[in-house]
This record gives C-alpha cells, sequence and structure tokens, in this order.
C-alpha cells in the first residue's frame, strides 16, 4: 500500500513538471494566466482587506489615509478609479489636511472609485517622494480586488502640488494610467518622452506666475506639440490656459474628467519609449528590467510591428521584452532587429514559469506574458 502511495506521489509530481516545461498552446496560456491570477488575488485580500477597512495603507515608515467614495453603477466592464492628489506641500501638517479635505469636493464624478489621499510626509514634493509609486501601485491592486476596478481605467489628477506631483508621476509610472490631468502644478525635471502612450492634459492659470508655473504650463506643452509632431500616433494631450485666472481656476478645470474617462489604458502599445527617472521602475508597459538593471537615465525605445520587433535604442544593461498572444503571433517565428541588422529569428515557446513570473511582478491581469526575450547589449536570450 505505501509502495503504491509513493508511486502515486512521483507520478504526480513528474506531471506537475511536464505541464510546468511544456510549450503552452495559446488556450492553455490564457486559461492559465487566469488561474494564476486568482490565485495572486487570494494572496492579496487579507491586505487590500485591511486598508480599506483601516483607511490607511502602509509602506515602510510612512502612512497614508485615503478617502474613498464609489459613484455611479459599475458597467459591466467594471469601474474606474481616479486619483485625486491634494495641494499644500511644504506647509504645516493642519495645512495639508486641510487641503486634502478641500480635494475631496473639487471634481464631480460621474461613475467610479474616487481615492483622495492624504500624503504621509509635509515636504514640498509630498507627491513625488520615491514612496508614493508604492502606495498607489498597491492601491490600484486593492481596488481591482475590492471594487472590480478595470486596470484598463486608471486616472490620475492632482491641483497645485497635487498638480506637481502628477507632472512626475504621469511620466514615471504612465503603464499604469489611462490618462492624467495636471492642475495649476509645477512641471520640475519631468520628462515627458515617457507620455508616448499617455494622454496628458494641462489645466492652468495665466496669471498663475508663482514659481513660473504659467510660463513653464506652456512650455510643455510645446514639447509635447513638437514630440507629436514627430509620432503622430503618440503624445495625445489638451491645454488649457485660463488668461484672466492665477492659482484658483474657479472650477474651470473639472471639464478635464470627461476628456479623462474618454480614454482607456493601451497596455500593448506597438511603440514604448522609457527613460528611468531619478525614482527608477522595473516596467514600462512589455518591457521591464532587473533591479541591477534600473540606473537613472536608461533609455529604451523599442516597436512591434507584425511579428517583428525592433530595437531602435536601448542603453539599459538588461532589458526584458515580454511578449503574449495580444502583442504578437507566438505560434508564429518572432524576430528581433537592432538598427538594420536582423539578431534574433526563432518560434518561441509559451511558458507557465513566465506567466507565473510576470504576474508576481506586474500584478494585473490585463499585463501578463507567456514569454520573455531578454536584451544583453545586442544579443537576445
Amino acid at each position: 500500500m505505501k509502495h503504491s502511495i509513493f508511486c502515486i506521489g512521483i507520478l504526480l509530481m513528474t506531471a506537475g513538471t511536464s505541464v510546468a516545461q511544456k510549450a503552452l498552446s495559446r488556450k492553455e496560456a490564457e486559461a492559465l494566466s487566469v488561474k494564476e491570477w486568482a490565485l495572486e488575488k487570494q494572496r492579496l485580500l487579507p491586505a487590500a482587506q485591511k486598508v480599506w477597512s483601516e483607511g490607511i495603507i502602509k509602506f515602510g515608515d510612512y502612512m497614508m489615509p485615503i478617502a474613498y467614495r464609489v459613484f455611479g453603477d459599475k458597467p459591466a466592464d467594471g469601474r474606474s478609479l481616479y486619483f485625486s492628489l491634494h495641494g499644500g506641500g511644504n506647509a504645516p501638517a493642519a495645512v495639508n489636511h486641510q487641503q486634502w479635505e478641500n480635494q475631496r469636493t473639487l471634481y464631480p464624478i460621474p461613475e467610479g472609485l474616487v481615492i483622495v489621499p492624504l500624503a504621509p510626509t509635509n515636504t514640498w514634493n509630498l507627491w513625488h517622494e520615491d514612496h508614493i509609486d508604492n502606495l498607489l501601485d498597491s492601491l490600484i491592486r486593492y481596488g481591482m480586488i475590492l471594487e472590480d476596478v478595470n486596470p484598463n481605467k486608471v486616472y490620475i489628477l492632482g491641483y497645485s502640488a497635487g498638480g506637481d506631483g502628477v507632472f512626475q508621476l504621469g511620466p514615471r509610472m504612465a503603464d499604469r494610467w489611462a490618462s492624467a490631468s495636471m492642475m495649476a502644478g509645477h512641471p520640475g525635471d519631468a520628462n515627458p518622452l515617457n507620455l508616448r502612450n499617455l494622454p496628458f492634459s494641462i489645466y492652468m492659470g495665466g496669471r498663475d506666475t508663482a514659481y513660473h508655473r504659467n510660463t513653464l504650463a506652456v512650455a510643455f506643452n510645446t514639447k509635447l506639440d513638437s514630440l507629436q509632431k514627430l509620432d503622430p500616433k503618440g503624445f495625445v494631450h489638451d491645454f488649457h490656459l485660463y488668461a484672466d485666472k492665477a492659482h484658483w481656476m474657479d472650477r474651470r478645470d473639472t471639464i478635464a474628467i470627461p476628456w479623462m474617462s474618454s480614454f482607456r489604458r493601451n497596455p500593448f502599445p506597438d511603440r514604448v519609449v522609457w527613460v528611468e527617472d531619478n525614482r527608477v521602475q522595473h516596467r514600462s508597459y512589455w518591457l521591464s528590467t532587473p533591479v541591477s538593471a534600473q540606473v537613472k537615465g536608461s533609455a529604451a525605445d523599442v516597436s512591434i510591428i507584425g511579428n517583428e520587433i525592433y530595437v531602435n535604442k536601448n542603453t539599459f544593461s538588461k532589458l526584458n521584452i515580454n511578449l503574449n498572444d495580444q502583442l504578437l503571433d507566438l505560434d508564429k517565428p518572432v524576430s528581433v532587429t537592432i538598427g538594420d541588422k536582423v539578431v534574433f529569428r526563432k518560434k518561441l515557446k509559451r511558458s507557465l514559469s513566465i506567466i507565473k513570473k510576470t504576474i508576481q511582478e506586474y500584478q494585473d491581469p490585463t499585463m501578463v506574458f507567456s514569454v520573455t526575450l531578454v536584451l544583453n547589449g545586442n544579443k537576445i536570450r
């Protein structure tokens, strides 16, 4: 009897190994992606429930209270999620708390989950310190799990210091947002290149001269105009300069909400432009990189046409090109061209291990990949 149980155990382990190692069909890969995301949701559920019940999310030494409300009926494709960032900044905690209270009243949202967080610090850069990205990432995941948020309908907007945050968080977390709107903020050193696939709007008072906000907003919009002329399929943007207004725009900027909600995130754009900010990221759409290669200023520009991948630029020491059947046809050979040279051409195998890995890395049911090509210099493996 013991011998029979032992043999059955060996058989089951062997079967599990063969499933993990065998090449998957498209249908199998899609089914396993759904299954693995369901397991990941269960793993994340207790943390999500804790945050929702306490109204506070933590990361390291930082605590961020959140005010959230749900508006309208849930659409068939899931709820929208809006992050609305308050102003204030380098001010006493009481001022920032008052700005947090005020932010809840500024924008009428007809449908969706609205999260108005209270910044964990009272610094001038309260909305673009390093920890903010982690906190918002977690809130997106928890919104998907508890409120059936559609990850392709996640939006970010902010006023004054919150607008500063949108100028920074828009580009550096571009692949999380369906669109972004900046109100009365300062761009600082924000890099518009990462906005290639993110619709971005700017609202500014023409008499908002403090810190040269008005002229810098015009300059930022001019950069987006130039980028869109060079790349007409990208850099969708909208600009409103209210000549008679100073820092307060008397709610004229509320027209941002219907503009924003008209967009859905495309998780699989045919071209990704990615430049690492001083707050580095591990991913941008279907490109990613390990911790060792996350270096400020590293840049990649990669396109997909049919089953052809074109590396237009890459300065990452190691760049992962993550693929699935929504990006190209994995039942046919895939080629990679760097410059004018084809460096790789091969039929690829979908893998359960890659599905599991990318679910853990992205924690997004829409962005699951079954193949990863690793680019080291001019070589693919």
